[in-house]
């Protein structure tokens, strides 16, 4: 019982922290552009890279899957978070949508090839 409380309670932590982070302000940034394209290929290979490592562990294919996608997409909110600092860019999140596409396209194609 306590396992699945902690469970259902680990999307709400996270959001309330990522809520509270203190971003000091946001990105005034296009949908396209290089920046993008660099956030979706960079995206697309951690994803790929992350399920690889799982399958070396002799994880299974869901784990695998599982810690290749949230791999890449918690070093992408981390980045944006970064980003979010007084003297960075900004937290964009156009950025971040371009991140969680290359993650799930990652995770697709490495899917696609290995099994």
């Amino acid at each position: 019982m306590m396992q699945r409380l902690s469970v259902s309670l680990r999307l709400p932590l996270i959001a309330l922290i990522l809520g509270c982070s203190g971003c000091t302000h946001y990105a005034n940034d296009a949908w396209t552009g290089k920046d993008k394209a660099e956030h979706f290929v960079g995206s697309a290979v951690l994803a790929a890279a992350g399920t690889a490592y799982g399958d070396r562990q002799g994880w299974n294919e869901a784990r695998s899957r599982s810690f290749g996608l949230m791999f890449s997409v918690g070093l992408g909110a981390a980045k944006e978070l970064y980003d979010s600092r007084e003297g960075g860019s900004g937290w964009s999140w156009k950025d971040f949508s371009w991140d969680i596409a290359g993650a799930a396209v990652g995770y697709s194609a490495y899917h696609l090839t290995h099994y």
